[in-house]
């Protein structure tokens, strides 16, 4: 797999996949595998997010690794032979897991788009049910935003048991005070510049959004197709059950 990739021709962001965490909701799956690669609907979980990526045009992955790392590398190896025109690259956190602000600090020598997107893998749409990304770019920098998350309403956040995260106002703006309540739905177009920042130990996208939000530089993008959120082994019955209705 390459080190870096060259200089993106495309508009399209260069992806990070989360999926370096130890999934203990996902116990006793996860004691034989990573989260990300527990099968979905007839895939892993980290292939629904590069389908659905692939669809909107990106061609660039990498994807940082800490339990049962070298099952992610042999499945990123496999990808890569599948999909020779594409970029694949692993981020190992070999020595403690950084969290996903960490990780994606850690993982920014392997990518060179400004911004870069980063994509939970636990949670996904199904690829042309809607294009989130292009819309997420086309948001990106409008009115100084330097951080752009994709969000969904409580009411349909498939999967997810606590309180919205952010209030968003008519014009996508994303605040603690008004507006509509928004769940974050693990996609987050962030500048290469804030997400260098952070301190020297593990931390969370979190900080970055809060830091753009104080700044009054955090918009969201309302997903337009059924999403999900695999956080448990209950979701992923329901999510099969889910998918099943849907195709």
């Amino acid at each position: 797999m390459s080190d870096s990739f060259p200089v993106p021709p495309i508009a399209m962001p260069d992806v990070m996949l989360l999926a370096a965490g130890l999934g203990t909701r996902m116990r006793p799956l996860t004691f034989e595998r990573p989260k990300a690669l527990i099968e979905v609907a007839g895939k892993p979980l980290i292939d629904h997010a590069i389908d659905a990526a692939l669809a909107e045009g990106c061609t660039r992955f990498v994807v940082n690794a800490h339990h049962k790392a070298e099952m992610i590398a042999t499945h990123f190896a496999r990808l890569e032979s599948a999909l020779p025109d594409l970029g694949f690259a692993v981020s190992h956190e070999r020595d403690r897991l950084l969290d996903t602000g960490g990780g994606l600090r850690k993982a920014l020598p392997l990518m060179t788009s400004d911004p870069v997107l980063a994509l939970n893998t636990d949670t996904f749409w199904l690829p042309d049910s809607d294009t989130p990304i292009a819309r997420m770019l086309a948001c990106y920098g409008a009115g100084g935003a330097d951080t752009v998350l994709l969000c969904v309403a409580p009411d349909k956040a498939s999967g997810f048991r606590k309180g919205a995260d952010y209030l968003m106002d008519a014009d996508g703006w994303l605040s603690k005070t008004h507006g509509r309540p928004m769940v974050y739905a693990g996609a987050a177009l962030i500048s290469r510049e804030l997400a260098a920042t952070g301190p020297e130990v593990p931390f969370s996208l979190y900080r970055h959004f809060e830091t753009a939000r104080e700044a009054g530089r955090l918009r969201g993008v309302e997903i337009a197709a059924p999403w999900f959120h695999v956080g448990d082994r209950q979701a992923l019955v329901r999510t099969e059950q889910d998918i099943g209705a849907l195709v």
